[in-house]
């Protein structure tokens, strides 16, 4: 009897045992996190990241740490990775696309870790035949629509204000910039052509600062184009566009009204008033960063880790849009958003993520 009983007891450890590794729990994951240029709080890219992060920490129960890297360089990058890999963290999360070459370099080195990778995928850094792109099985490359979320974002902003001038303030000239760049501008001209508004955006009002970290910058920015008359400023640029955001804010409590649309993630409250119930963030164009996290952490927990593949979110899987409430956007223009964005998971509407001529650089 008290063999069986034993027996049992083993098959229950078990069982609790086998249980837990289909959960998560108990399986000790240890999930880093290497920040981009700006910081962890930077209401945009990197933060987004650490949410989804600290979310699969309370829900399943796994460590997580973050390290901010002294410099963006190679060199930067690869010691923290390296850091958090001595640490024992062997799932480890690089949002932005400084980290190619890092990852394609930690991907070799630490054939036991995982990788997450968010708008880019490994590759060489060479240029030429000598460039070479590689997703290893120990790594997933991760992908957006910007353009789609830019696009919304200016069918949506459009709607809201009729008439007058945009601007848009971007960090760095890269891909994942520029389609929201280019995105927004199909999107106002989508309104003007399909529903009679009038909002028009000038070169001089179209600007790359060049980082995403340069607060004062953004504020100057933004300064000089509502200076010149600009209503409303998409800004993808990171701390750059929390400069613009403090611009904003800082006319609108003097009377003045201009507007912000926000980027990355709902900046709805960065974008608060003292009174904390106005918002100058007419809408954001949201990429949902902290839900992709979120699912590659609860994959690779689940033993679906999709390694050596690169996944694009977009409208037809809700990867991107704009937030799903969005207090300055009046109904009706929240219907029409909502009609728009059936037509782009239709394929009725197609919104370029390349500039044929025609758009502003």
């Amino acid at each position: 009897m008290k063999r069986f009983t034993s027996l049992l007891l083993v098959v229950v450890l078990m069982a609790t045992v086998l249980a837990g590794c289909g959960t998560g729990a108990g399986k000790g994951l240890k999930v880093g996190m290497v920040t981009d240029a700006g910081t962890i709080d930077d209401k945009s890219f990197n933060q987004g990241t650490w949410e989804g992060i600290k979310k699969a920490e309370k829900d399943f129960k796994i460590e997580a740490n973050y390290l901010k890297p002294g410099g963006t360089t190679h060199a930067d990058y690869i010691k923290e990775i390296t850091n958090l890999y001595d640490a024992g963290y062997k799932f480890i999360v690089t949002p932005g696309f400084k980290f190619s070459t890092a990852i394609y370099e930690a991907q070799e080195k630490y054939k036991d870790a995982k990788f997450v990778i968010i708008d880019a995928a490994p590759n060489n850094g060479k240029e030429g035949n000598e460039f070479e792109e590689k997703v290893t099985s120990n790594t997933v490359a991760i992908y957006f629509a910007e353009h789609q979320a830019g696009f919304l974002a200016g069918v949506a902003a459009s709607l809201q204000l009729k008439e007058g001038e945009f601007g848009f303030i971007g960090g760095m000239e890269i891909p994942a910039v520029q389609k929201f760049n280019w995105g927004f501008q199909q999107g106002i001209k989508y309104a003007n052509d399909n529903f009679g508004t009038k909002i028009s955006i000038k070169p001089e009002n179209v600007i790359y600062e060049g980082s995403f970290d340069r607060i004062d910058a953004g504020q100057q920015l933004a300064a000089q184009m509502f200076d010149r008359g600009v209503k409303a400023i998409f800004c993808a640029a990171g701390g750059v566009g929390v400069g613009a955001i403090n611009e904003a804010k800082q006319r609108n409590e003097t009377g003045e009204k201009v507007w912000i649309i926000g980027v990355d993630v709902d900046q709805y409250h960065e974008g608060l008033l003292k009174d904390g119930k106005t918002s100058v963030i007419l809408t954001s164009a949201v990429k949902k960063i902290d839900t992709v996290t979120y699912t590659m952490i609860k994959e690779e927990l689940d033993g679906k880790f999709q390694g050596g593949k690169i996944l694009t979110f977009d409208v037809s899987n809700d990867g991107v849009g704009i937030p799903a409430t969005n207090p300055n956007l009046s109904d009706d223009v929240m219907k029409s958003v909502n009609d728009v964005t059936a037509k782009l998971k239709s394929g009725e509407i197609k919104v370029a993520d390349s500039n044929d001529g025609s758009l502003i650089k």
